[in-house]
């Protein structure tokens, strides 16, 4: 295929990516139609699979990468390249700025991590985590290209994180590392999938305002489990739905009250609004 030919097909699923999930961002829908999806997995062919495993083939060509579909990048721990509008959705929520710095957690091979990169440009930056130590260094080699991101072969739950504009995580917590909320600048963004409990669970936006932590639950996400973001609850509260969630406290700054939806050792998600 021609380099003009491979354009025309990312800005095309760029542009259907972007209208499945109803957000109308230019910056990233360019940013999608940009970079070369096939640059960013583990070498082909590729086993790729639309949502909820209905369709599934082998493949080694590019074109077949650029559908709304999910990519294996390790079957045995689950790792896939995830879904595209779903990322388009997050990262339009997030709405990275030129010069802004960013927390990726769980990159795989860095396909979303270089289109967080390209958001931000050259005077911003991204840190990037990725657990699997094989996955962190094929990324690092994809990531080469942008001098404005560091690949960390670390967890990103526990570690000293750099203050952040935007935190990505790409695996399910429980609740959040309270490391995540103290990195978040003033206005700073967070975004997770938070899976309370066994099976899917529901995107969760925070946002880090002048009294507290805004948090927003908006669809529903199933993601494989943030290694070391699983804490149990402490306390239950059977009488409050987790999606009338408006905020999320750090208990040793504000002890949990009636409002709780839900109680971790170290944090708290609330029904009041911030």
């Amino acid at each position: 295929m021609t380099e003009r030919g491979a354009l025309a097909s990312r800005r095309r699923y760029a542009a259907e990516i972007m209208a499945a999930t109803g957000a109308a961002n230019a910056r990233v829908e360019k940013a999608f139609a940009a970079v070369p999806r096939e640059e960013f997995l583990t070498p082909p062919p590729w086993r790729i699979f639309s949502p909820g495993g209905l369709v599934e083939k082998i493949t080694s060509d590019p074109i077949a990468l650029y559908e709304d579909v999910l990519v294996v990048l390790d079957a045995s721990q689950g790792i896939n390249n995830g879904q595209p509008s779903l990322h388009a959705a997050w990262i339009s929520a997030l709405d990275p700025r030129p010069g802004e710095t960013v927390v990726h957690i769980g990159i795989g091979a860095g396909y979303y991590t270089a289109i967080l990169a390209t958001l931000v440009g050259p005077k911003g930056r991204v840190h990037a985590y990725e657990i699997d130590v094989a996955l962190a260094e094929l990324a690092r080699r994809h990531l080469a290209a942008f001098p404005n991101t560091t690949v960390h072969a670390a967890s990103g739950v526990g570690a000293a994180l750099p203050e952040a504009d935007i935190i990505d995580v790409n695996a399910a917590a429980t609740a959040p590392d309270t490391r995540w909320l103290r990195a978040l600048k003033p206005d700073g963004r967070l975004i997770f999938p938070w899976q309370s409990s066994r099976g899917a669970g529901v995107t969760l936006v925070v946002r880090r305002c002048a009294n507290g932590f805004r948090a927003t639950p908006t669809f529903g996400v199933g993601f494989i489990p943030c290694v070391g973001a699983q804490p149990e609850p402490s306390m239950k509260h059977a009488g409050r739905d987790p999606a009338e969630t408006h905020s999320v406290w750090l208990s040793e700054e504000h002890p949990p009250d009636e409002t709780a939806t839900a109680v971790y050792e170290e944090v708290w998600f609330s029904s009041k609004s911030v």
